[in-house]
Formats: C-alpha cells, sequence, structure tokens
C-alpha cells in the first residue's frame, strides 16, 4: 500500500467521517472504495467511448434489418398507454 496526502475541504472531510462511521469502516477504507469506484466509472466511459469509434451506423442498421419484423412477445411489450417524452 502507498501512502497518499491529500487536501480536502474541512465539510468534505466531516461528511466522510461520518459516512465511513455509520458504515463502520475507517477513513481510510472509504476515501480508498470512493475512489475506486469513481475510477472505475472513468475507465468505464473511456471504454464505452472507444468502442463508440469503432462501430458503425451502417453495420448497427444492417444487423438491425435481419431482425424479423413481428410483434414483440408479452413481457417485451410497453405498458398500455405509455407515451416517450423528451
Amino acid at each position: 500500500m502507498n501512502e497518499l496526502t491529500i487536501r480536502v475541504p474541512e465539510y468534505l472531510r466531516k461528511q466522510a467521517q461520518a459516512v465511513a462511521e455509520r458504515e463502520q469502516i475507517s477513513l481510510d477504507e472509504l476515501i480508498s472504495l470512493a475512489l475506486a469506484s469513481h475510477v472505475s466509472a472513468w475507465q468505464a466511459k473511456d471504454y464505452m467511448q472507444e468502442r463508440g469509434r469503432q462501430g458503425s451506423w451502417d453495420r448497427f442498421k444492417a444487423v438491425l434489418d435481419k431482425a424479423p419484423d413481428i410483434e414483440p412477445i408479452e413481457s417485451d411489450r410497453l405498458p398500455e398507454g405509455y407515451s416517450r417524452t423528451q
């Protein structure tokens, strides 16, 4: 393990300490878990962006064109009265 010295606002340290106490873990463990979670989210975002750059709308549409044009099974249908809002 490496030691890391960081500066955080006092209010944030107090909030983190309160969460750590509530969860019955050390502040070090809470910060390590939070950092790991955030780093993995950033890595996943980067991975998805890279995969997206490799994609092709034309290939995607070609795959969709192969799907049969049939009604979905009951469990895949949208609820009665469903309306897409944006």
